[in-house]
């Protein structure tokens, strides 16, 4: 039975920067990809009823696998909702993920929602992938840079 899980952070970035690095393929690459896998975005049309295509390589093994989906919702700073689709067979059905960010004192707290994610893969490993993208995204995200 396909099962949801919910995250939350909070991150000391803007959320303009936070929105963003769902959005922008070079953001992605660096941030979505749990620790041992690298990342390629094929496409991406950040716009309603636009879609994108990545794919996660495991460095170890070599082996890749992809996905695609399509945005539903973007209200720009605040929210999110897109879906997922994986291209393996043994990984049916669609996942949705909502994505709410709001302001607060110390930057954006941001939550997280996937539903509809196939048994196969275990909500442990789904939470443990999510924390390590999560950590990476913070890295990315609080980083102030000058110029």
């Amino acid at each position: 039975m396909p099962y949801s899980i919910t995250l939350h952070r909070v991150l000391r970035a803007p959320s303009e920067r936070v929105y963003r690095a769902f959005l922008e393929a070079d953001a992605l690459v660096k941030w979505m990809p749990p620790n041992g896998f690298t990342a390629t975005v094929h496409a991406l049309d950040a716009k309603v009823g636009g879609g994108f295509r990545m794919s996660f390589r495991n460095f170890t093994s070599g082996q890749s696998h992809s996905f695609s989906g399509r945005y539903l919702e973007l209200h720009p700073h605040e929210r999110l909702r897109y879906t997922d689709s994986f291209d393996d067979p043994a990984l049916p059905g669609e996942i949705e993920v909502v994505v709410t960010l709001k302001t607060v004192s110390i930057g954006t707290e941001l939550t997280v929602t996937q539903s509809g994610l196939p048994d196969v893969i275990p909500a442990e490993a789904c939470h443990r992938g999510w924390q390590e993208s999560l950590a990476l995204l913070a890295e990315l995200v609080e980083a102030e840079i000058p110029g």
